[in-house]
């Protein structure tokens, strides 16, 4: 059995694995790098990237439609299948450039789920690998239901590769996918229901921005069903049947697709991990501040399936530079994470960043919470922007700027300018004082707060 050595052995090829493989190459260490599916992860081949494509036909629907009337002779219709060729123009060639980039650093490519053997080997492609370091960077998954039939749900991988759209469909689980899917798929013209075990959706967002949107997606034809749980899912000649509870009561809803939007959980299984000595959680591997595993000091962790993980594209990349200077230089910088905004790019976007109005009322002795439907502000009128609202939290005592939520056209773009401020302690006054362009969305924050 062939045996190689490697100094540094990553494992995934997203963001994280592929920031640590790129700066350990350039400092001289020999570098091994696999993947089980198309390198470049799943911001770039399936997540992020090509959902922010399609969200922009939306984007022109949404707007046409507003405007219809008012200067727009008739809205914007989706042309599904126009839109998914569009979109594979910017993934297609994804998977080919990373290992490209990656070959020309001299790493040494593999293209399966590895499995350890012990503490500092893993088998892959039927070879032993024998690594000084290990990185584990396998992202995540769709978190499993548990159900009979489950094996018939599809996931967001399946909808953002959809050929036709299916007329009816069912989401289960509420949250950033489901949530952001279903406006997609309502506006392209398919009959939506979002299917969630809570009381409400998005439940990490503000409660009355959340409010607000879910009675805005009501209006674009998204129905809602609360307090659910799945039991089963059945596969029909032409159609699936899936089975929920309702305050102990076992009802049915047929549709011709059914997504798991459950929500994703740290893809771990397979590595054989018990034998490697790695301890994992339900938050992923392990770590201490060095990102490293806490049972195997060979092992480091880093994005999405870290224990210090926050599903954001832009802190994998950070994590991936923290893991890649402490194996270059020894354990010596700690992960620090800023405040970081998360956005849900339903339309209008809901934008977070900072405390939750909760979470400051707990850490402050006084706070000041300004809170407004801002749908009359020119902004919004002038695109005929049919919500638009904003709650801004501040520390009463030094003024400062704690927490955002925005609900509304551009809020994806308008938070980063609330993350900069929380990061940097600015204060009301501070933002009052600066000269923003004008009549911009930003300029609106100096009414915010």
């Amino acid at each position: 059995m062939e045996e190689i050595e490697f100094d540094v052995f990553v494992i995934g090829s997203g963001i994280a694995g592929q920031t640590v493989a790129n700066t350990c190459a350039d400092a001289g260490l020999k570098v091994g790098i696999t993947d089980n599916r198309e390198f470049g992860g799943t911001c770039a081949n399936r997540g992020c990237d090509p959902k922010k494509i399609l969200l922009g036909a939306m984007e022109a629907n949404e707007i046409s439609k507003n405007l219809k009337g008012k200067g727009i002779a008739k809205s914007a219709k989706i042309d599904w299948k126009k839109l998914q060729k569009y979109k594979s123009n910017f993934t297609v060639n994804v998977p080919v450039a990373t290992e490209r980039v990656l070959k020309e650093k001299g790493i040494h490519l593999f293209h399966q789920a590895p499995k350890f053997i012990d503490e500092q080997t893993l088998m892959v492609e039927g070879k032993k690998v024998f690594a000084l370091k290990i990185i584990i960077a396998t992202g995540q998954i769709p978190r499993s239901m548990g159900i009979t039939g489950e094996e018939y749900f599809m996931n967001s991988d399946d909808f953002l590769n959809l050929k036709k759209l299916p007329e009816k469909i069912v989401f289960v689980g509420g949250g950033y996918i489901g949530m952001e899917f279903a406006h997609m798929a309502a506006r392209a013209g398919a009959d939506v229901t979002i299917i969630d075990t809570g009381k409400r959706p998005l439940h990490p967002f503000d409660p009355d921005l959340v409010k607000e949107l879910r009675k805005y997606s009501e209006s674009i034809g998204i129905k809602f069903i609360f307090e659910a749980k799945p039991t089963a899912l059945k596969k029909k000649q032409k159609k699936f049947k899936l089975t929920y509870e309702v305050k102990g009561e076992e009802k049915k809803i047929k549709a011709n697709a059914v997504f798991n939007t459950a929500g994703r959980v740290p893809a771990l299984a397979g590595l054989d991990l018990e034998k490697g000595n790695v301890a994992f959680n339900d938050k992923g591997i392990v770590t201490n501040d060095y990102l490293q595993s806490k049972t195997n000091p060979i092992v480091y962790a880093c994005g999405d399936v870290s224990d210090k993980n926050l599903p954001l594209t832009p802190l994998s990349g950070r994590q991936g530079y923290v893991v890649a200077e402490n194996i270059i230089n020894g354990n010596k910088k700690e992960l620090e994470v800023p405040v970081i905004p998360s956005v849900v790019f339903t339309l209008p976007n809901l934008a977070t960043v900072g405390y939750s109005e909760e979470e400051a009322n707990a850490r402050y002795k006084n706070i000041r919470v300004n809170y407004e439907i801002a749908t009359g502000w020119f902004n919004a009128k002038r695109i005929n922007a049919p919500l638009y609202a904003y709650k801004v939290i501040l520390n009463e005592r030094t003024n400062e700027i704690v927490g955002a939520h925005l609900l509304g056209p551009n809020a994806g773009e308008t938070i980063n300018i609330f993350a900069m401020a929380i990061n940097n302690g600015m204060t009301e006054n501070d933002m009052k004082s600066t000269i923003f362009s004008y009549p911009s969305w930003v300029n609106d924050i100096k009414s915010m707060v």
